[in-house]
């Protein structure tokens, strides 16, 4: 008997940041037949706070230093007002919706990053992923709403990248469910020309990537996302996607698929 279909559709702080965009994907997102499970990333909302209550805002190479104090923003940012305001959102386009941190039913475990050159404080790296109590909630339609928090499994929160959460959850789900992982930014999706959004390359294998990484064509702030992309589908994840959420509406517009050689 062939697996049922599940979407997890990542979105970053483009869509969150800008209130129409959010509300419209929402909006779309709720109409979505097959059971789906929503990630999100956190936006400028978190910096906004921590700068309002003197918080240092330390960041290296795209990635925030997260110290106790910035934990607690974040905490109340990503796992608190963005988390709530999407599902009460989702609430009102009829879609059944629950918020999760990682560590709600235990679901995400992670370790605290070890320092090497590098201390980015309580950031988390994911160890394992308990599917159980997200399943029980797609078996009776509803939608599960994950922030980019995990724990460790001894009462530590910690900041997770959200990219990575949406490949480990696919991966922990590709048992039971044939998974399409979808990663909604702003760009058309994978380009062949960084300052041309129309030059998608509309798919991409590891035979390819390859390629492409030699010719350089792959920038290096997409490395990491198509980093967690392959890893996904050398983990039985069936297809990933990279593009504009218009991708998971409209079957014409352009954007990147992922699959297997």
């Amino acid at each position: 008997m062939s697996k049922p279909t599940l979407k997890i559709v990542k979105i970053g702080g483009n869509i969150i940041d800008d209130e129409v965009a959010l509300n419209s994907f929402l909006a779309q997102f709720s109409k979505l037949e097959t059971p789906k499970i929503l990630v999100h990333g956190g936006g400028k909302l978190a910096t906004q706070l921590a700068k309002s209550l003197q918080i240092e805002v330390q960041m290296v190479d795209g990635r925030r230093i997260t110290d106790a104090a910035t934990l607690d923003v974040i905490t109340m940012v990503y796992a608190g007002k963005l988390n709530k305001n999407i599902v009460a959102k989702l609430q009102s386009y009829k879609c059944n919706a629950v918020g999760f941190s990682g560590a709600d039913g235990n679901t995400i475990v992670s370790q605290k990053r070890p320092v090497k050159t590098i201390d980015y404080g309580f950031v988390g790296d994911i160890l394992k992923v308990n599917t159980n109590a997200a399943e029980a909630l797609l078996e009776h339609d509803i939608t599960p709403v994950f922030c980019a928090i995990t724990h460790d499994g001894r009462g530590q929160l910690l900041n997770t990248n959200a990219d990575t959460i949406a490949s480990e959850l696919a991966i922990g789900f590709a048992d039971s469910f044939s998974v399409e992982l979808y990663y909604c930014f702003e760009k058309n999706g994978v380009l062949q020309n960084v300052n041309d959004d129309d030059s998608v390359i509309e798919h991409i294998n590891t035979t390819t990537y390859e390629k492409l990484l030699v010719e350089g064509v792959i920038s290096e702030g997409m490395l990491p996302k198509l980093n967690n992309c392959f890893h996904a589908i050398h983990k039985n994840v069936k297809k990933v996607c990279i593009g504009k959420p218009d991708m998971l509406f409209n079957s014409s517009s352009k954007f990147t698929t992922i699959q297997a050689d």
